[in-house]
């Protein structure tokens, strides 16, 4: 299941970026002129009950954000592999949690290269000790992404990224049948793909 991305503008308003890690989840939070992305805060990440996903999405329905701007990790290469695909399923439940409060707010995935190794340079920069790096480097470098995001939205004046949609359910055909998740490209292109091969081009 796929919904087009509009080309001709872009969310404006509150938005919020997510960088996705196994342990933790960084949050970040923009104005609402998307000027300024600015750290949150950083989230247990919870894969059992996922009380991570909800408090972001209560989070979106507090701020009235328009937009989530979720973090996908490439290689140097532009390669995805299993950090990628984490980031796709997390988009996932994200956009589930949020139709679920009946909120129409899109899950774009965006390139997020480099975005923890930016983070740790600029916490260095900023005199901070190594050991404290842990306590606020996912939500500095969810900071990263959603700069990088609406930047991008300003300068090519469109939206950027892939936009996610909830599957349809059930689908899967089998017994254990990975779940289909739709992107749609901001360049009007859409596909599904499962899970296990996800490979949308991230602007």
């Amino acid at each position: 299941m796929t919904e087009p991305v509009d080309n001709v503008g872009y969310p404006q308003g509150i938005k919020l970026g997510v960088d996705v890690g196994t342990v933790r989840v960084g949050v970040a939070i923009c104005d609402r002129d998307s000027i300024l992305a600015t750290p949150y805060k950083t989230l247990d990440r919870n894969a059992k009950k996922n009380s991570d996903v909800r408090v972001i999405a209560s989070l979106a329905q507090e701020l009235g954000a328009v937009q989530v701007i979720v973090g996908l990790p490439r290689t140097m290469k532009g390669e995805e592999h299993a950090s990628a695909r984490m980031a796709a399923e997390y988009a996932e439940l994200l956009v589930e949690e949020l139709a679920g409060r009946g909120l129409d707010v899109p899950v774009n995935l965006v390139d997020e290269r480099l975005s923890s190794v930016t983070a740790h340079r600029n916490l260095h920069e900023a005199g901070m000790s190594s050991r404290n790096h842990r306590k606020v480097v996912d939500q500095v470098a969810a900071a990263g992404i959603l700069q990088h995001a609406i930047d991008m939205q300003k300068a090519r004046g469109t939206d950027v990224g892939s936009r996610v949609s909830a599957p349809a359910r059930p689908r899967p055909s089998g017994p254990g049948a990975p779940a289909e998740v739709g992107f749609a490209a901001s360049d009007g292109t859409s596909r599904s793909q499962n899970t296990e091969g996800y490979s949308e081009p991230v602007q």
